[in-house]
């Protein structure tokens, strides 16, 4: 195989390759566009009833995350637990409080941020709501895993991502009625405002037309670069002979 073909070839394969990371690229903008636009019309709709038990089965991510819903029930603030988080308010807690519906069934409720110095329920008695409320909020999924640096710690009380089955199941509630996602409040049914709801920050980075973009100019770049390896080159001219006159 002469050194010819074998440029070629590479050429080929790396101009391939990179036009279809690209094409993949511009495909994951399309997808992504779409996904903000879904989650835009879900945040600012009307709020609807949160899913019941019969419809647990059919949540997921791509049908209902980030749809405002509102749930009527009884909060069991004996049983919050307290998920470590970092906010723009700094350092502290979001307040994950079970919520008691009528049928049995229990939906965990993010009621928001609270300070380190504020953890504990005693220091803050004026946002222990009583009696039935509704609450209206953004459906969140259920996350079973920590943090990229942590793991929940549910023998020592220690959490860094809302696992409403493990926390559930650490208060000693039957996980079979949690609901499989939680509700980030948004804090209207509390006027002591703390916890302090209507946190949730929604971003989703949208880099993938500059990536697009980069992929297709490194298959740009293998084309020139071939073309370099492959062209003719100059003709040498002959040098004058000194005994020519």
């Amino acid at each position: 195989m002469t050194t010819r073909t074998v440029v070629v070839l590479l050429a080929t394969l790396l101009f391939s390759g990179f036009c279809a990371l690209g094409y993949w690229q511009v495909e994951r903008r399309a997808w992504k566009l779409d996904l903000i636009e879904r989650v835009e019309a879900r945040v600012h709709g009307d709020a609807v009833a949160a899913p019941m038990r019969d419809d647990w089965e059919n949540v997921s991510r791509a049908r209902d995350e980030y749809r405002k819903v509102r749930v009527t029930g009884t909060y069991r603030n004996d049983l919050e637990t307290q998920v470590y988080t970092a906010t723009d308010y700094g350092a502290g807690y979001w307040v994950m409080t079970p919520l008691m519906r009528n049928d049995g069934t229990v939906i965990m409720v993010n009621r928001g941020f609270v300070p380190i110095d504020q953890r504990a329920p005693d220091t803050r008695p004026q946002g222990m709501i009583n009696g039935e409320v509704t609450v209206t909020g953004l459906l969140r999924i259920n996350e079973p895993i920590g943090t990229f640096m942590r793991d929940n710690v549910p023998a020592e009380d220690r959490w860094y991502s809302r696992d409403v089955y493990a926390m559930a199941t650490k208060r000693g509630l039957d996980a079979a009625n949690v609901a499989p996602y939680f509700i980030d409040g948004d804090g209207t049914e509390n006027p002591a405002k703390l916890p302090l709801g209507g946190l949730t920050k929604i971003s989703f980075p949208n880099n993938h037309l500059s990536y697009a973009l980069t992929w297709f100019g490194m298959a740009l770049l293998t084309l020139v670069g071939a073309w370099i390896v492959l062209r003719p080159g100059k003709k040498r001219s002959k040098a004058p002979d000194p005994g020519d006159k």
